[in-house]
């Protein structure tokens, strides 16, 4: 049986983290049955970070290793047709994805103007938070972005970044309804996560701004769901 471990959901998304969100989203597009925990102490994570699964004793965390393992284990077909170029494309959209993720982040935990909408939705969703432990993440996450690089950025630079990588996505995808045409494969649930946790926030970022001009990014959020089983955000 597979466990998946991540984040706490909110604003109706299974995981307010984009990469636990990817790996709900690929175990559905296979149509692999599995318990979903979301938890917050990481202690027991692989690395001490969310996302990890435990398939049968076995745990795995990082979101792109999660996946390898459970293609490799549960002899999964999803990605089989792609060509070495769709593979070289897959590849260099999930590092730009994880590019998008700090500037996500940042908009989240960093930025004075979005940061009191996210907390206080937070603390509505999960009563047993305490707004101590989400100021010490605040804290936490604002040495991250500094020795990152992110945080010594003016934000119209960092969230340049973050729609810079929004657009090569968008461009890439143009009128298909997943990347590489009619049938989704693992890369298409590495968009879903991000551009979700963007999209479905009800928090009006320079980045959900963003999503909401480029039809095709929304359309292609619908059109996993729909792959999925879930209804239009």
């Amino acid at each position: 049986m597979i466990t998946l471990y991540s984040y706490p959901d909110l604003f109706g998304l299974e995981d307010n983290n984009p990469y636990g969100l990817k790996v709900f989203a690929f175990l559905h597009l296979c149509r692999l049955p599995f318990t979903h925990r979301h938890i917050l102490d990481t202690r027991a994570a692989p690395r001490g970070q969310l996302p990890y699964v435990d398939d049968d004793g076995e745990t795995i965390g990082d979101s792109d290793a999660i996946i390898r393992h459970l293609q490799t284990r549960h002899r999964l077909t999803i990605d089989d047709t792609l060509t070495d170029a769709q593979r070289d494309t897959d590849h260099m959209v999930r590092r730009t994805l994880d590019d998008l993720y700090w500037v996500m982040s940042y908009s989240r935990w960093r930025d004075e103007r979005y940061w009191p909408r996210f907390r206080d939705a937070l603390l509505q969703t999960h009563p047993d938070l305490k707004e101590t432990d989400l100021q010490a993440a605040k804290a936490y996450n604002a040495e991250r972005y500094y020795y990152q690089g992110i945080g010594r950025y003016e934000p119209e630079a960092v969230y340049a970044r973050g729609i810079a990588d929004l657009t090569v996505v968008a461009n890439l995808l143009g009128e298909q309804p997943f990347l590489f045409g009619a049938v989704p494969t693992s890369v298409d649930a590495a968009i879903y996560g991000f551009v979700a946790n963007i999209y479905g926030y009800d928090i009006d970022t320079p980045l959900k701004q963003h999503v909401s001009s480029r039809p095709n990014l929304v359309r292609h959020v619908n059109g996993v769901r729909s792959a999925i089983g879930q209804a239009p955000l």
